[in-house]
């Protein structure tokens, strides 16, 4: 089994500066844990909902909120996002992503061919290709 065989193909992504207030309404709207930032079509970064629950005030939205918490949302993509990602090829076995990943310690491995993003494959995919292989055996 290949990575192309269990990658998700509808990639979100933003670019470096989009606001965290995007990337929150993304999160908040999606049923996904990683977004992909590109530059010119090219791959320079991830952000996952943990960096943007980490770059945000634990205070927004609350009775205790300040304006210094709502400024929070105003930092930029490029700002929080993990630099240098980890990537696969669609073409390598799925046994490689998954030692890759662990390897790397990343939730997450964006997939290029040839420079291009085509691609992402995470945890939850691994698992699940796991499954049909047991169901399958």
């Amino acid at each position: 089994m290949l990575i192309s065989d269990i990658m998700t193909t509808r990639v979100a992504t933003v670019s470096m500066d989009d606001r965290l207030s995007v990337i929150k309404d993304i999160f908040e709207q999606a049923h996904f844990h990683h977004l992909l930032v590109l530059e010119e079509d090219e791959l320079v970064g991830v952000i996952s909902d943990r960096d943007m629950l980490h770059a945000i005030s634990p205070y927004l939205g609350s009775e205790a909120e300040t304006h210094r918490d709502a400024e929070t949302l105003n930092r930029r993509a490029h700002q929080i996002m993990s630099r240098h990602p980890v990537t696969i090829s669609p073409h390598r076995p799925v046994r490689e992503g998954m030692a890759l990943m662990l390897e790397k310690g990343v939730s997450c491995l964006p997939v290029l061919e040839n420079g291009l993003l085509v691609g992402i494959i995470s945890w939850k995919d691994f698992l699940r290709a796991m499954l049909i292989q047991i169901d399958e055996q």
